[in-house]
Order: C-alpha cells, then structure tokens, then sequence
C-alpha cells in the first residue's frame, strides 16, 4: 500500500542528518549531496521517505564501500526511465539505490553520477516544483489519487512516471527561459 501524507516540516531537518552522516563517510567522493524528491519540496505531500541523491564522478566500488560501512546496502539493476520520447545513451540513466541500515527512518539513497541527464533531472524537477506551487499541488493531487486507486501498489510508479516527465518537460521550458543552474549542494 502507497501513503501519501501531508508534508512534515521535519523533513528537512531530518535530510541534514543524514547527509550528514553521509558527508562524513563519503567524504570528496561525493561531489554534491541533496535532498530531492516529494520531501525536498516545501508543503508538498508524499511518502514519508527521505531521497537523497549523491553525486559521485563515477559508480565506484569505493563509494558502495563508504555506503555499505554505513550500513546502507545496494539494490540491484536499477536505473532510471529516461523521459518518453528522448534518445539517450543506455548508461545515461544508470544510477545505484541503496537501502538504509536497519533502523534507519525510511529513505531511498540515489547515486548518480555528475553531469548526467538523470542527474541534473532530480534537480530540476525539485527546483521546478518549489517555485511552481500549483504544478507541485497538481502533481500531490495525483500522487493522492494513485494510492487511493491502484489496486496494485507494485505499479504506483509505473503510472506516476509518465506524469513526472510532464512535470519534466515543462521544467525544461522554465530552463530555457530563466537559464536555471542547480544551486549549491544541500549538504
């Protein structure tokens, strides 16, 4: 089952924590370290779990080393969809998800490499959604829809991602015309 709850003013606060904790073993290898997704947008809904999104110069068996002496442990072959309609490279979208050590408040760990299209669009989406309330309270009123409806939990994302791109594409365009940069790492 999908739950989708209001947002949590703790959520920041508890990203700083653990990209804290994260800094201190990943040290220079991770190049940024921010907090994406649901959570990272100010009064959005979304499932009470943090994403963080490392960025490393490259998928490294040093970084899985720094993660898993954390604790966190890799899931395999995940990558993410490029958004529908655009060509890319197969290791353009290549990323590692990490689950956190036992105990750990739920949290989905991305590491994805600098410079990448799957990269920069964690980034974008999450800047685009905070300086666009009415898209960010559309895409909740989705999200809402989809765990109140979906008879199989397992295909919210199969469903929600189609969206996301329409999210995307209108981000690009909002690109375009500010010259929008990511800012400086979140942690």
């Amino acid at each position: 089952m999908v739950t989708i709850v209001p947002y949590k003013p703790s959520w920041p606060g508890e990203f700083q924590e653990l990209a804290d904790l994260l800094r201190g073993s990943l040290g220079e290898l991770a190049l940024r370290i921010d907090h994406i997704g649901s959570t990272a947008v100010p009064g959005l809904a979304a499932k009470d779990r943090i994403d963080i999104q490392v960025t490393v110069a490259s998928l490294a068996p040093s970084v899985k080393k720094a993660l898993n002496n954390l604790g966190y442990q890799r899931l395999e072959h995940l990558r993410d969809h490029p958004p529908f309609g655009i060509e890319a490279n197969e290791g353009d979208w290549n990323k590692w998800v990490f689950k956190p050590p036992p105990g750990q408040r739920p949290t989905n760990l991305h590491v994805r490499v600098a410079g990448r299209p799957n990269q920069r669009y964690a980034l974008l989406f999450r800047d685009y959604l905070r300086t666009h309330p009415a898209s960010a309270e559309a895409y909740a009123e989705l999200k809402h829809r989809l765990a109140d409806n979906l008879a199989d939990p397992d295909t919210y994302p199969d469903v929600k991602d189609p969206a996301v791109d329409l999210i995307y594409f209108a981000a690009e365009d909002w690109t375009a015309a500010t010259s929008w940069q990511p800012g400086p790492s979140d942690a």
